[in-house]
């Protein structure tokens, strides 16, 4: 009997051990109420894994990883995930209220509902424009705030591994770095406001010759700062043929500048035909000395500038920004 209950002894630990066995993949599953697509996609700078959503909105999928932050977007809508080997994670979402209705449950859901509720805290504490616009003071008053809250968040949460921890703390610093580098940018762009622009000298023209900053004086100059490989950029362009369309025969010159590299030259006079890009089409010939003077760290970057040719909005609205845009040239009398 003894021996019995032996066997039994150890056939419970085995299975047990067995049971406990950490997994080497990550399983996602949950549920998509008013889904925007069939599918999401699991990405880290590149796609790790494209999951199949049912028509009923579920999804289940399994993934290798490194421990960290991904993104998982849905065709429209997209939030940072926490990944480890080992997690059995859940999530339910409504992409008619996509951030605040974000639940996670499983092993994993510590950290990712962490995340959620970080992702609505950073948006109540950064309304970014405004941010932008405060005095020295007041900005890194506010900064240190949102550190303040952003700290008390991690550390009320419960469950919660040290990489992990560490990786968020880091995370804010790094935040924290980022917004006071760009709100020194942004100072200096203010300082342009009112001022000659910096100028641009022979740049290539699509349709023959060249072009400079000093020949379009005498009409407003709307400027996009542009690539063929930026995706952004691309979605600006409906956009702006739109607001050509609206202002064609005005007081305004639409310029867009090419800033690809010498090897996507022939990229660029391909996209500008088969795209039907209206305007002044340039193409900088990897000339960085006008981005540089206007402190441009990322594109599309937008430039409006008057007929005498000083600077009236060194980052101005984006033509998806509708009315903001339409509204500041009808202001200015264009």
């Amino acid at each position: 009997m003894k021996k019995i209950i032996y066997i039994v002894a150890i056939a419970f630990v085995f299975i047990s051990c067995k049971e406990e066995a950490p997994k080497d993949y990550v399983t996602l599953s949950g549920t998509i109420a008013n889904q925007n697509s069939d599918s999401l996609i699991v990405a880290q700078q590149q796609i790790i894994k494209t999951i199949k959503v049912k028509p009923d909105g579920t999804f289940s999928d399994t993934l290798k990883v490194e421990a960290g932050t991904y993104v998982i977007f849905d065709g429209k809508e997209q939030t940072a995930v926490y990944l480890k080997n080992g997690y059995d994670l859940k999530v339910d979402i409504d992409t008619e209220n996509f951030d605040k209705s974000l639940k996670y449950t499983g092993h994993g859901a510590e950290a990712n509902n962490y995340l959620a509720k970080k992702a609505l805290m950073l948006e109540a504490l950064f309304d970014f424009d405004t941010l932008m616009g405060l005095e020295k003071t007041a900005f890194h008053e506010r900064i240190e705030k949102a550190k303040n809250s952003l700290k008390s968040l991690l550390d009320s949460t419960e469950g919660l591994d040290a990489s992990f921890i560490a990786s968020q703390e880091n995370e804010t610093e790094m935040i924290s770095n980022q917004l006071s580098m760009m709100y020194e940018e942004s100072q200096k762009l203010v300082s342009l406001k009112g001022e000659a622009s910096p100028k641009f000298v022979d740049y290539e023209n699509y349709k023959g010759g060249s072009v400079s900053l000093d020949d379009l004086k005498g009409k407003y100059v709307y400027i996009d700062l542009w690539a063929t490989w930026c995706a952004p950029c691309k979605v600006e362009i409906p956009f702006l043929k739109e607001v050509e369309k609206q202002f064609h025969g005005k007081n305004i010159t639409f310029v867009s500048i090419s800033v690809d590299r010498e090897t996507a030259y022939d990229k660029w006079r391909t996209m500008v035909a088969d795209m039907e890009l209206p305007g002044l089409q340039l193409y900088a010939k990897e000339d960085q000395s006008f981005m540089e003077a206007f402190q441009v760290s990322g594109i599309p970057r937008f430039i409006l500038i008057d007929p005498k040719g000083n600077v009236v909005d060194p980052d101005a609205p984006r033509p998806s920004s509708g009315e903001v845009l339409t509204g500041l040239f009808t202001q200015l009398g264009i």
